[in-house]
């Protein structure tokens, strides 16, 4: 537990730049109300407000990429971090102490998203499973940010960053059906865990078993370990760099 005066640290800065919070709470749900009126327009099915809430949460989380990896950059560069390697935390608390103060928001991210689509007429039957995939998602959106941290400055966190929001937004199924979209971009979406989790989430609201979205669900969780001690490894390395 040695991580979490580090963690409530982290903690403070992420929540003393009130405008990137905001921005990243309520810019989901600009685009929920928006795509959601465009359904009431077209009735195109993806756009119903319980298909729209899940891509948009997920959607949201690319945000977090960019807020955790500017963090820990930006901590990296300074002398700060230099500082904290003279202590005996290990790599494994470091990144715990960076990713977890992000968890919070993203659960706030989550239930005012679920909380809008309710009122918009989204009706969830199965939410216990759905969240669960929400969090693992949350938890390797930070494991990217980490990494990028870790091994990019501060200028290159941003044109990264921006290029990894344009890929969730195109390759999650957020607001397009891969499966209707086929080829190449179906692929190369099922091939990155965002569809994955947004289908889960969907099929889950809509009632289905576990049993019918499990290899989705899988793929999730090997990409959310993955990429957590893919953070792990390239944090030790620019501990060794330093």
């Amino acid at each position: 537990m040695r991580f979490l005066r580090l963690a409530d640290r982290n903690m403070k800065e992420i929540y003393r730049d009130p405008v990137s919070m905001l921005l990243g709470l309520f810019m989901p749900l600009v685009m929920l109300f928006l795509f959601s009126s465009m359904f009431k327009l077209a009735e195109v099915d993806t756009f119903s407000p319980i298909n729209l809430t899940p891509g948009v949460i997920i959607f949201s989380f690319s945000l977090i990429i960019m807020f955790s990896a500017v963090l820990l950059a930006r901590d990296r560069q300074s002398a700060f971090l230099i500082r904290l390697f003279t202590t005996p935390l290990t790599a494994w608390d470091y990144i715990l102490a960076y990713v977890l103060p992000f968890i919070p928001f993203a659960l706030m991210q989550t239930l005012v998203c679920l909380l809008v689509g309710t009122l918009l007429g989204a009706v969830y039957q199965q939410i216990t499973i759905a969240i669960l995939v929400f969090l693992l998602m949350a938890f390797l959106c930070v494991s990217i940010g980490m990494i990028m941290g870790s091994l990019l400055t501060e200028n290159q966190v941003s044109a990264v960053g921006s290029l990894f929001v344009v890929i969730i937004s195109l390759f999650s199924g957020a607001w397009m059906d891969l499966k209707m979209v086929g080829g190449l971009f179906e692929k190369i979406g099922y091939a990155l865990p965002f569809a994955h989790a947004v289908d889960v989430a969907r099929a889950v609201f809509g009632g289905a078993a576990f049993t019918d979205i499990s290899r989705s669900f899988y793929v999730v969780l090997i990409y959310t370990i993955g990429l957590f001690l893919l953070a792990v490894v390239s944090f030790l390395y620019a501990k060794r760099k330093k």
